[in-house]
């Protein structure tokens, strides 16, 4: 692992607001710590031993120590389909990791001849063999596509169940009948399932005739985000619009998010507007904040977190969301379910943000950016 001991020391821009607190300034020091992550994906930090695990997209995982440093390649990962946009993807820490070594995975994978879908699956972390084990597939989206795009997709936990956000494997169907509107297809939704896979008996459509007993939401275009706010105990997540219209929702059970019938984005060719945009009475849920239409001021997101560390106590409470297109990390306030931008972290720094995750021990912040021989960056408080 190459390290690099290159920093960048910057000072947060500030937007005001009269509904939240003003950020007066927060400089931070960014740190290069990995360079040759091929194509990373997803990052989880290890319990009690300052380490964090990394997917790549192509199929590998490896755990780094907290300076960057690579500690253990792992094997005994699942067969993936790297077409377009798949490959291994999010990874997540079982609530009892520290008793099962469970770790939770999601990867594109291939369903007879040229179909895929999103599979979930579970093993457990061997780190003297340097393996997982006892790998199992708890879920397999369907119905599997032809499709390159949109496999999603993110993990939670809450209240005893796993969830996981899915795409709509880039439909460009914009009636009523696209895929997300569709309860008997699983693309484009959050699936609600207990921690072995099976289907809770509570989920909202269990019952209902040719609805898929997993969907806990629906009418979701491409979940790139999720994360659990500290304190409401509420799922987030962030999901890319068509071009432009990107979303942060707060999941409700039985949620219809409208998408492609309500949106705030326009077409990639033309720009034209396919649909209105979100509104009171329109039978959808609305989202608690969504970017503007073109590509200007969009924001394609991937990866999300509250921070609840010390390291920046004035970033207390705020929302880090990676911005892949614009190559920032934002950082926003958030009060009573409403969002304001703070600020711009790692701006002109020229890195498509991928992953966040925040230090459980220290409270620095760890960035992980897209593509070939991407690094991973740790921010920290100016000196």
């Amino acid at each position: 692992m190459l390290i690099s001991t290159r920093r960048i020391v910057a000072t947060c821009a500030v937007t005001a607001t009269l509904s939240v607190p003003a950020i007066a300034q927060t400089a931070y020091e960014a740190e290069t710590i990995a360079t040759d992550l091929n194509r990373p994906w997803a990052m989880a930090f290890l319990p009690g031993s300052n380490e964090v695990i990394v997917t790549k997209r192509g199929g590998g995982i490896v755990i780094l120590d907290q300076d960057g440093a690579q500690v253990q390649t792992i094997s005994g990962t699942p067969d993936v389909d790297t077409r377009g946009q798949g490959g291994l993807l999010d990874i997540a820490l079982s609530p009892d990791f520290a008793q099962t070594g469970l770790v939770y995975l999601t990867w594109a994978g291939r369903v007879g001849g040229q179909n895929s879908t999103t599979h979930l699956g579970r093993a457990r972390l061997d780190r003297d063999a340097g393996t997982l084990t006892n790998l199992e597939v708890l879920h397999s989206v369907t119905p599997a596509i032809d499709s390159g795009a949109h496999f999603g997709s993110r993990i939670v936990f809450s209240d005893g169940h796993v969830f996981v956000g899915f795409g709509d494997r880039g439909s460009k169907d914009f009636g009523p009948d696209h895929i997300s509107q569709d309860l008997s297809s699983e693309n484009g939704s959050v699936i609600r399932l207990t921690l072995d896979g099976g289907i809770p008996a509570d989920n909202p459509f269990v019952d209902d005739d040719g609805a898929a007993g997993a969907i806990w939401s629906y009418g979701h275009r491409n979940i790139q985000a999720m994360t659990i706010h500290p304190q409401t105990g509420e799922i987030w997540l962030a999901e890319h619009g068509e071009a432009g219209g990107d979303e942060v929702n707060i999941v409700t059970r039985g949620g219809n998010y409208g998408w492609p019938l309500a949106a705030n984005g326009v077409t990639y060719r033309g720009g034209q507007r396919f649909a209105e945009p979100h509104q009171e009475g329109d039978g959808f849920v609305a989202p608690v904040h969504v970017w503007p239409a073109g590509r200007e001021d969009h924001f394609p997101p991937s990866g999300m977190t509250f921070y609840t560390g010390d390291a920046f106590p004035d970033w207390q409470g705020h929302l880090l969301i990676g911005n892949l297109f614009h190559e920032y990390l934002g950082l926003f306030t958030e009060e009573n379910g409403t969002l304001e931008p703070v600020a711009r972290l790692l701006d002109g720094e020229g890195h498509r943000i991928r992953d966040v995750a925040v230090h459980p021990q220290n409270g620095s912040v760890y960035v992980l950016a897209d593509g070939e021989n991407a690094p991973l960056i740790r921010l920290t408080p100016a000196p």
